[in-house]
């Protein structure tokens, strides 16, 4: 279960409301390709071989440490949880993760294993255990999960592609629904398995949900973040929907945290909505093409619209590849120094 270290933890305490001294301060893909000590310990490994290198992708989650960020979250790949169901995937330059034999019929579905079981994943597993034991609980340890909208789309090979996603629903309805039902029940026993293994919070993504129409996203989105919100508990919760549209939407989902874009206000939304804590939303274009300075002046304000209770600062998507380590290290800075 989850251990004594969570209450202490800054990032846990902002997103249950808590009082905090500064609101706790991470970024989506914090370890990543823009960081020359990431691309040191990743050595130009496949990134799926990667992955499944505990101790190399353990010292890849911990990268990030030094530039004194609130937490870490896990290096893994949303396509973990449907490799470890059947479906095996590479991840091709420009392409993103192509499924090795993609989800398109009734036959390719019932192959589908609708209940991995933990050993298939075991290699995250270890990950999280490595992770925690390198930490001594000095920071929480983030895990996540793909929302089945945005995992169905690599299933079946689309990806972002939403009018090709939009044109499989229609004519393999039975295949596309049963698809999304079946990375439903997965994905909470996974994120299950790794809270009652000490994980400290999770995020669940759903990158593509933003291109659906409202109808859409209640048929396709919300109703799963909601399912699998609603049954994966223990910890904070944090729903991230890239540049989402339906704001309302993800405030009923059931997440204590919900991840702003660029699109969202978040002094507004803090006001409508002030029972929830909300993470960003620093825009990640200044991070990759702005200066130092910049890139300060935009914590700044991101920090007096959050208004320092509720809020983790975040960006409204992922660190650019191309981000200049002196641009990260004055996000991180400037958002522990406050205002």
């Amino acid at each position: 279960m989850p251990d004594s270290f969570h209450d202490k933890h800054l990032l846990v305490r902002a997103a249950n409301g808590e009082r905090v001294e500064r609101p706790p301060v991470w970024a989506m893909r914090q370890a990543g390709r823009w960081d020359p000590e990431f691309q040191k310990v990743r050595a130009g490994k496949p990134f799926y071989e990667f992955s499944a290198d505990v101790e190399g992708s353990a010292r890849a989650s911990l990268c990030p440490r030094r530039f004194g960020v609130d937490a870490i979250i896990l290096f893994y790949d949303i396509t973990t949880l449907p490799f470890s169901m059947g479906v095996p995937f590479e991840l091709q330059p420009g392409a993103g993760p192509v499924p090795d034999r993609p989800i398109r019929t009734r036959a390719d579905l019932d192959r589908l294993n609708p209940n991995p079981q933990p050993e298939s994943y075991a290699h995250i597993r270890a990950l999280l255990k490595r992770v925690k034991d390198e930490l001594q609980g000095d920071l929480p340890v983030l895990v996540f999960a793909g929302a089945p909208f945005t995992v169905a789309t690599y299933c079946i090979g689309t990806g972002k592609d939403v009018d090709a996603t939009r044109r499989f629903a229609a004519e393999e309805p039975a295949v596309w629904n049963g698809l999304l039902e079946r990375l439903s029940g997965a994905t909470v026993r996974f994120l299950r398995t790794l809270i009652a293994d000490g994980a400290d919070a999770y995020q669940l993504f759903d990158s593509w949900a933003g291109g659906l129409s409202l109808d859409e996203y209640d048929r396709w989105a919300h109703p799963f973040h909601a399912d699998i919100i609603t049954r994966a508990t223990g910890v904070p919760r944090i729903l991230f929907v890239k540049e989402g549209p339906y704001l309302d939407r993800m405030c009923d989902s059931g997440a204590e945290v919900i991840s702003l874009g660029s699109v969202h206000d978040l002094a507004a939304a803090r006001q409508k909505y002030p029972n929830l804590a909300f993470q960003g939303n620093v825009d990640e274009e200044i991070l990759r093409s702005g200066t130092p300075e910049q890139v300060r002046d935009a914590v700044k304000a991101c920090l007096r619209a959050g208004g320092g209770e509720r809020h983790i600062m975040n960006l409204n998507h992922g660190v650019d590849k191309g981000t200049p380590v002196a641009n990260f290290e004055a996000y991180v800075s400037a958002a522990r120094a406050g205002l």
